[in-house]
């Protein structure tokens, strides 16, 4: 992995270089700034709807400590922090400059909901680890090698028996689904989406010492919540 990016002020005005420029995952300007509002309309206000019920099924318990990777505007963050009490705790990480100033509008009145602006697809030493991570429609945006770096960051973050949830794409054939369904996927995903449906998500997961422990699927199966344990003698 080439570069790394740290910003001791989230919300300094420099940029890392963009090193997937195919991914729709490093987003800026008019796009990172409106995230939430156009993957509602995207979704003609499916998003938000599911994302609430995919956070009440992560069963988080109210002195959990939580890693967001990729963690966006921050919206996600507050909807579990309802859950936590005064000694749970939620960090989240992003390197989006635009994203960093939306989370941290949101957590100002929240002592323990903080952020870091780090990069999250280069090995991570935080010094502390957490007892949930969760991987919001993130690893589908990145190649297949760096894929595994962020898993083995999960790995690292997570508690022996700490849990990893993740929130993204089922394993499906493309040309199964409904048209009103495959077209918008073709029309608005990265070329590593396209790879990713086709990964074995449990051997990959495996590699970085996770069993899968739950699974929900929504939208007639093409999102999954999955939940996978880090195994205790990994």
């Amino acid at each position: 992995m080439q570069g790394s990016f740290k910003a001791s002020n989230p919300t300094s005005l420099s940029e890392p270089p963009i090193l997937y420029p195919d991914s729709k995952i490093e987003i800026r300007g008019f796009m990172a700034r409106h995230y939430d509002t156009l993957l509602n309309m995207v979704t003609l206000g499916g998003y938000s709807s599911f994302i609430k019920k995919a956070i009440a099924w992560m069963e988080i318990q109210p002195s959990d400590k939580i890693i967001d990777l990729g963690a966006g505007t921050g919206k996600n963050a507050l909807l579990m922090l309802r859950y936590l009490n005064e000694r749970g705790k939620i960090v989240g990480i992003d390197v989006g400059r635009e994203m960093a100033i939306q989370f941290k509008k949101r957590s100002r009145n929240h002592p323990n909901m903080t952020f870091r602006r780090e990069r999250i697809d280069i090995p991570l030493h935080l010094g502390e680890t957490f007892d949930k991570a969760l991987l919001s429609f993130v690893l589908h945006g990145f190649p297949r090698n760096v894929r595994e770096t962020i898993l083995e960051n999960c790995h690292q973050l997570l508690n022996p028996g700490g849990s990893l949830i993740m929130f993204d794409y089922n394993e499906f054939s493309l040309e199964a689904l409904p048209w009103y369904m495959r077209y918008p996927f073709k029309l608005t995903e990265c070329p590593y989406a396209f790879d990713f449906i086709q990964q074995p998500i449990a051997s990959l997961l495996g590699r970085h010492g996770f069993s899968i422990s739950g699974e929900k699927l929504f939208f007639k199966g093409m999102v999954r919540c999955l939940r996978a344990t880090r195994e205790l003698s990994s």
